[in-house]
């Protein structure tokens, strides 16, 4: 399923067939004998994993009469990625897009959004998923769940329709079709040689869950028609709910999670709960995701975003401390398969990015040109906030609308040439 080498007709053709790399520093670094590799999303055509389910959503959508050209208007309650591909899909054909998104999710999820002509409607992210307030939200009907302000726009709007991820069948349907077939043959194409030894398939899986539709999918693409055995881990920060069993789901659901794009306090419908589908779940903390996103671009050179850590400090975590994990930890040859959702680009302005790289400790080679050139060492222990100031940035927190941007952009007292309405 290699990218066709001639003319796209548009950005959709460019959604999808994203490269499987090997982590090997990391395999290295952590005493690894298998084939550790990135299923590496972010050089899809909009920046995410979540490309596929919503070129699927529309396309399908369309197929079913649901969508009328000039007239439709998609709604989405999403973390953003989702929205991004939405947006993206629906410049392309036609369609407004509105997206609901809570205040966590970063200001460049935002601005991309708006760039791509939706319009953002931001809600509380301390707001539990049935809250009136929240972006997920229960229906009157058991087993919907939309947002209430997605559905109250998708109410009040002539045309406006909620294609609803959390619900939506093309969602896994779309990794079943694409993600994994994918993985599966960049695994068989590749030959077992001295240097890089190959079982010739996928033998451990590993994915983040959102709205659990990736692990879904690819779960089912390996285990139907590839290799029946292999094992599918998912990964569940602390705080979600969505890990089996119920008791690794120890941190309570009020304490909050900076990674974005994983997790929930509800169990989405698309995630399957079929038994010998999804083998494990491993929880990771927001310190573990963002330390191993760091060593990730370090060794790899891989910008990838807080969830690409999550998901390989959930896959060290389990081949490392699980008795099964370590079993094919130290096989030759086995390939285990790690799904990196998206890139660093919708994080750039979060705390967590900025302390690892505008804080990051003093290399010796910083002393070196320090001496060369008579400077002193970049002072580290600084706030961030001092840090990104000094540098002239802005940290704070995602806001609605351009008038709060325009006052923050005053108040860092940074200069800028555009006018805002």
């Amino acid at each position: 399923m290699t990218r066709p080498a001639g003319i796209l007709d548009n950005a959709l053709g460019a959604v999808g067939n994203t490269p499987l790399i090997r982590l090997s520093k990391i395999a290295e670094q952590e005493g690894l004998k298998c084939n550790l590799l990135g299923k590496l999303e972010f050089v899809s055509a909009g920046g995410s994993v979540k490309d596929r389910i919503a070129k699927a959503m529309v396309e399908a959508a369309e197929k079913e009469g649901k969508l009328v050209p000039g007239k439709s208007v998609v709604i989405e309650p999403t973390s953003g990625n989702t929205g991004i591909g939405l947006a993206m899909a629906c410049a392309i054909k036609g369609y407004s897009v509105i997206i609901t998104m809570p205040n966590k999710m970063s200001l460049e999820k935002e601005a991309t959004l708006r760039a791509l002509g939706a319009e953002v409607v931001r809600t509380p992210t301390e707001a539990a998923w049935d809250s009136p307030e929240s972006h997920i939200g229960s229906a009157p009907v058991p087993l919907v769940r939309t947002s209430r302000v997605a559905k109250k726009l998708e109410k009040a709007i002539p045309y406006g329709i909620i294609l609803d991820q959390y619900r939506n069948e093309n969602n896994p349907l779309a990794h079943e079709l694409t993600t994994g077939p994918e993985i599966i043959e960049a695994v068989t194409a590749t030959p077992s040689t001295p240097e890089h030894p190959s079982s010739g398939k996928v033998d451990v899986m590993v994915a983040g869950a959102g709205t659990g539709g990736t692990v879904t999918g690819i779960a089912r693409a390996i285990k139907k028609s590839h290799n029946k055995h292999a094992i599918v881990v998912g990964v569940d920060p602390q705080g979600s709910i969505l890990a089996l069993p119920p008791t690794l789901n120890t941190t309570p659901t009020s304490v909050p999670y900076v990674v974005e794009g994983i997790g929930y306090d509800f169990v989405p419908d698309v995630l399957s709960r079929e038994p010998g589908l999804i083998d494990a779940w491993v929880k990771t903390a927001d310190e573990d995701a963002f330390k191993v996103v760091q060593r990730i671009m370090r060794s790899e050179g891989l910008l990838v975003g807080g969830s690409s850590g999550s998901a390989v400090a959930g896959a060290i975590k389990w081949l490392k401390n699980d008795p099964r994990g370590r079993e094919w930890s130290a096989r030759e040859g086995a390939n285990v398969v790690v799904l990196l959702p998206d890139g660093i680009r919708n994080y750039m302005s979060k705390p967590w990015f900025l302390e690892l790289t505008m804080n990051a400790e003093a290399t010796p080679l910083a002393g070196t040109i320090a001496d060369v050139l008579g400077t002193p060492v970049k002072a580290n222990g600084k706030s961030v906030e001092a840090t990104v100031k000094a540098n002239g940035a802005s940290v704070h927190p995602p806001i609605n609308g351009v008038k709060k941007v325009e006052r923050a952009v005053k108040e860092e007292g940074m200069d800028y040439r555009f006018t805002l309405y």
